[in-house]
């Protein structure tokens, strides 16, 4: 074992914990932690503020950050021994004041979801159950009154009302005070995501009605000490808070808490040294890094601990998308779907590394998400998908009431570029091709030429896709039409792009693509896309199964193309 004091590191045989969210778990198996301990102190020293809510893009650590502060304040746990050798420790009279000294709430949401309400609702009282259920001794107590008692009983026996669902934690926090004769710290995790899923799935107005029911433990509480609420968007406050007094917000635009959720740089310089991988630092920072939280750069720590533990494992191994492998990003989705003229317009240049500019609301809710632009912009930006500019780096003037904004990384531009893809493949099927088969079919490759374009200036693109996009977008026009379609297969003596095929009529086309770097290039570029044809004799091998060969060499500019038929 490895101790490094100084950071509040761990190491075990570098043991990685990927997926794991339980802070005492991490401690207690060694597995390797980044000290942000420090989180408590910064928090305490807000001792007007009731109520913090912290919201941060999903992966960022929000829930091993609250699982280590019940592990700090809750009075049923002795947990001197997990903050050895970290910031917090180091405080004496914090931790001699607050370590281990109160009842302590730690609720999640994040398993709150279901089809319909009446599923979504069950998971939410289950979870409400398991929570009072860790607090049976209450029931023996003398100094609880037999009604609260009662009421206990109907939520652990599965016959809470609907309206005992929403006192849930008014009580809980209550009957807590009585006992241990001390305030209560609530902390809440993930407050969001029942309304979110709701929205989704069609049930909002019945999720937010609950839930604003259970908040209400926020509000002129008088056994609350203090609590921590974290999510991934700040719903607007009169919509989930209402009423709730001393509540101070720390977003990703406006943080005091920057450097306790995601790495710094600091930070990664450390765990790579750690790991012996201080080779991949450019590396890494190219793909996770570029988050801009308050006035802290950080980088996302789910991705560099999985790159970490796929490293250990093979040092041979290279930064992936981790991230796209946790959801579908089907707020990507829905954004593109929306898309006209504008978005399309800021897509492209975002995808080329530019940077576009946005009012940027933080006081949303779910049911107006996508009622404008602006609101869809907000989300990528607060879900992590887009990232601030920083005006240092950024010389421009940026207009009033504005925020510029970028795609944080080489990891996030590649999610765009998939799901892009994946629409154009899903979109081109609804579009009209007739004219487009007919004239592959026919060898009228001026025809081709003009509605490959209009297929093109119908979809998103940009100049950094080169060939592989256009490679997608060639295989995409033909997919789900009634073809066959092979994309870089190896035919003759290398690999033609696309092959399509209809062995109903006994045809194939075979097409060569290149991107040209220039306008005036496309001609030339043509022209090589056909000799690559002859001299690599991709046609020949249909030759003894196919009646008719097409082979059409084609050069592609942004939104430009140009088709030429093989002779």
């Amino acid at each position: 074992m490895k101790l490094n004091w100084e950071r509040g590191m761990i190491m075990f045989g570098l043991n990685v914990p990927v997926g794991v969210s339980g802070f005492s778990e991490i401690r207690e198996n060694g597995y390797y932690y980044v000290d942000k301990t420090g989180l408590i102190g910064k928090l305490l020293g807000n001792s007007g503020t009731k109520v913090t809510l912290i919201t941060r893009p999903r992966r960022f650590g929000k829930t091993l950050g609250m699982s280590m502060l019940e592990s700090f304040f809750n009075i049923q746990m002795d947990n001197k021994k997990l903050f050895e050798g970290l910031e917090a420790s180091y405080d004496t009279e914090l931790c001699d004041r607050w370590m281990n000294q109160y009842p302590t709430i730690f609720l999640s949401f994040k398993r709150v979801d279901g089809l319909d309400f009446s599923g979504a609702y069950d998971m939410l009282v289950l979870v409400i159950e398991e929570l009072y259920k860790k607090h049976l001794y209450l029931l023996d107590s003398d100094d609880i009154n037999v009604y609260d008692k009662k009421r206990m009983l109907r939520i652990v026996g599965g016959e809470a009302s609907v309206k005992d669902i929403k006192d849930s934690l008014v009580l809980l926090t209550g009957m807590l005070r009585d006992y241990y004769k001390k305030t209560v710290v609530l902390l809440i995790d993930e407050y969001d995501v029942p309304v979110a899923k709701a929205n989704s799935r069609g049930y909002y107005d019945e999720m937010l009605d609950v839930m604003k029911g259970i908040m209400q433990a926020l509000k002129d509480n008088p056994a609350l000490c203090f609590a921590v609420v974290t999510g991934c968007l700040k719903i607007a406050k009169e919509s989930i808070f209402t009423g709730t007094n001393n509540f101070v917000s720390d977003t990703i635009m406006n943080s005091g808490l920057d450097e306790y959720f995601g790495f710094t740089q600091k930070d990664v310089d450390i765990i790579l040294k750690d790991a012996g991988a201080t080779e991949r630092k450019a590396e890494l920072k190219e793909w996770y890094d570029g988050y801009h939280f308050g006035d802290a750069d950080v980088y996302c720590p789910w991705d560099v601990m999985n790159y970490l533990r796929d490293y250990l494992n093979n040092p041979e191994a290279v930064p992936a998308s981790y991230w796209r492998n946790t959801s579908d990003n089907a707020i990507i989705r829905s954004f593109i779907d929306y898309a006209g003229s504008n978005i399309t317009k800021k897509l492209e240049t975002l995808l080329s590394g530019g940077v576009i500019f946005q009012r940027i609301d933080e006081n949303l809710t779910y049911d107006y998400l996508h009622s404008s632009e602006d609101n869809l912009w907000s989300v990528l930006y607060l879900t992590g998908y887009l990232t601030k500019v920083r005006k240092e780096e950024y010389l421009e003037v940026i207009p009033e009431g504005m925020t510029a904004l970028m795609i944080p990384n080489k990891e996030i531009k590649e999610i765009f570029e998939a799901t892009i893809i994946k629409w154009f493949d899903d979109s081109a099927r609804t579009w009209n091709r007739e004219k487009l088969f007919d004239a592959v079919w026919t060898g009228k490759s001026e025809i081709v030429t003009k509605e490959m374009t209009k297929l093109l200036r119908k979809t998103i693109s940009y100049n950094d896709y080169k060939e592989d996009f256009y490679h997608a977008f060639l295989a995409g026009i033909f997919a789900g039409a009634g073809y066959t379609v092979d994309s870089n297969k190896e035919h003759g003596e290398g690999r033609s792009d696309v092959v399509v095929y209809d062995p109903v009529e006994a045809r194939v086309a075979v097409f060569e693509a290149k991107y040209s770097k220039k306008l005036e290039n496309m001609e030339k570029d043509c022209d090589r896309s056909i000799q690559q044809i002859n001299t690599r004799m991709y046609a020949e091998e249909f030759e003894d199964d196919y009646d008719e060969i097409f082979c059409y060499g084609i050069s592609f500019f942004k939104k430009r193309s140009l088709v030429k038929k093989k002779g």
